[in-house]
């Protein structure tokens, strides 16, 4: 075994983040920056000590529980962990962390410029605009709904959920209801916490979704859901695509039960639904809600101090799984 522990990155990070990985540890990377397929992440966890993945792998428990695995511990680049077999990976005994704290602002920022160009018709208009096909202004044009002043309704008042309703309180004078299912970590000001999820979406203009992606939360916005927002509210999702049931989402669109979505994530991406990309009332990002160069190098030096702990035997900071 290498003096210096192996560790398999799973996808190119910035440059500062693989300069300072190269300078702790032995690192092993695909050049092209293409997704690892099942075999070659099982492969990587016989090779490594460590493996440092994103979003895009699927961890699956052929990896975790193959009789030749050597990797001890699975690193997370970004909060989520859904594409982890988090069970698999505590029954076997390998570490799982995570990069919590440092991509709540950035996150929180997309959320409201999604509310913000969902509202005010922001992509319809650009693409008018470059098709060439804009005449000019009149006082008729693309009249979008303001933001200010409207009742904005979250799901999930976590970190990033809070740091939107504060955005939307101080920046917009919203006036902001929330459902979760965790109790308060702290001060909530401006927020009024709903009993249930059904009186939250009655009342909504804007609904943001901040909760992770479970088993409980798969299709938590589905038919029955979409159905009790009124005709004139938005949805918002930069939280985690199969939190929302994309075909129902389309259905309640084309019956015009609301009247736009604003989508930074998808179901099964990097695949959209048709029906989606159809729509001139939905303006849809590529999963950018982290991508500003100080977050994702954060996310990078977080990942880091993790594996740097684990291998020198300290207290891992950001451990989801021991």
């Amino acid at each position: 075994m290498s003096a210096r522990p192996v560790v398999w990155v799973t996808r190119r990070l910035p440059a500062a983040v693989e300069q300072a990985l190269h300078e702790h540890f032995e690192i092993r990377q695909r050049e092209d920056d293409a997704p690892l397929d099942a075999d070659a992440l099982a492969q990587a966890f016989r090779e490594a000590d460590a493996v440092l993945c994103t979003v895009t792998d699927r961890i699956s428990p052929a990896c975790l529980t193959q009789p030749q695995r050597r990797a001890r511990i699975v690193a997370n680049f970004g909060v989520g962990v859904n594409h982890i077999d988090v069970a698999s990976a505590r029954a076997a005994g390998v570490t799982v962390t995570n990069t919590p704290d440092v991509l709540t602002d950035d996150t929180a920022d997309l959320a409201i410029l999604l509310m913000l160009a969902t509202l005010r018709r922001a992509g319809e208009g650009e693409r008018e605009l470059r098709a060439g096909r804009w005449a000019g202004w009149r006082p008729t044009h693309l009249l979008g709904t303001r933001l200010t002043g409207k009742t904005l309704g979250i799901v999930g008042l976590g970190r990033i959920g809070m740091a939107v309703a504060q955005r939307a309180s101080a920046g917009f004078g919203m006036r902001v209801l929330a459902w979760s299912r965790s109790a308060p970590r702290g001060p909530e000001p401006g927020v009024e916490r709903v009993a249930t999820l059904d009186a939250l979406l009655a009342q909504v203009d804007v609904l943001s979704l901040h909760c992770p992606a479970t088993p409980d939360t798969k299709h938590l916005i589905a038919a029955p859901q979409l159905a009790l927002m009124g005709r004139h509210a938005v949805l918002v999702n930069t939280a985690r695509g199969d939190v929302v049931d994309e075909a129902a989402l389309v259905a309640a669109l084309e019956a015009g039960q609301i009247a736009g979505a604003g989508l930074d994530v998808f179901e099964r991406e990097p695949v959209v639904h048709p029906g989606l990309l159809r729509r001139d009332d939905v303006v849809l990002l590529p999963h950018l809600g982290s991508a500003t160069r100080e977050t994702r190098e954060a996310m990078g030096m977080r990942a880091l101090a993790n594996l740097t702990a684990f291998f020198r035997g300290e207290a891992v900071r950001d451990r989801v799984v021991s």
